[in-house]
């Protein structure tokens, strides 16, 4: 399967990150609209996508900023009421590329809020997913991150597979060899004390 992209993993890295030249860079102009030359200055603050963004942190070129959907706002609002905030219209891969972006930042608090905001909505995304019907489903599944989305539809279709189990679909059936009985054999000379 290698040569093979996941959809999603590609519009992942496209997301854009704002970054800050650690270098000035010549021939590159077009990532700066701001620049009037066909350079980057050095202390340059740019928008680019997360793979690219990822590359020249790499060899030391930028240094990334906290993207904005980690901002205070955000986080007061997860704080306050994790299940009712919008995730998705902050970034659709919010804890995935959160994950990705913890090491190259400076703020070493996103790691433990994302592990907060994933446990808080947790709970909700399952009890959501085992007793919404399909039509209020609808409103709350556009809120969701991609990864919450996944969560929420592969505990749907685990709960579909157990009722359908339950009311009669395939059972566990005893193996054969079980149902047979064994002939019991008594030792010759029994044992002397």
């Amino acid at each position: 399967m290698s040569g093979y992209y996941n959809i999603n993993d590609i519009l992942m890295e496209e997301e854009p990150m704002s970054v800050v030249f650690q270098v000035g860079a010549n021939g590159v102009g077009l990532l700066d609209p701001g620049s009037d030359t066909n350079n980057v200055d050095k202390g340059a603050q740019v928008d680019l996508p997360f793979w690219l963004a990822h590359e020249l942190y790499l060899r030391q070129a930028v240094s990334i900023n906290v993207p904005a959907f980690f901002n205070q706002k955000t986080r007061n609002e997860i704080q306050a009421d994790a299940a009712c905030v919008d995730l998705r219209i902050r970034c659709p891969y919010f804890y995935e590329l959160g994950c990705k972006t913890v090491p190259l930042i400076a703020d070493k608090s996103i790691g433990p809020f994302l592990l907060h905001s994933f446990s808080s909505r947790y709970k909700e995304v399952l009890s959501r997913s085992h007793s919404t019907p399909s039509t209020a489903a609808s409103k709350f599944l556009p809120r969701l991150t991609k990864e919450e989305t996944q969560l929420f539809e592969a505990a749907q279709s685990s709960m579909a597979s157990f009722k359908k189990w339950r009311v009669g679909g395939s059972r566990l059936e005893k193996a054969s060899i079980l149902g047979r009985k064994r002939k019991t054999t008594l030792p010759i000379d029994p044992p002397s004390p």
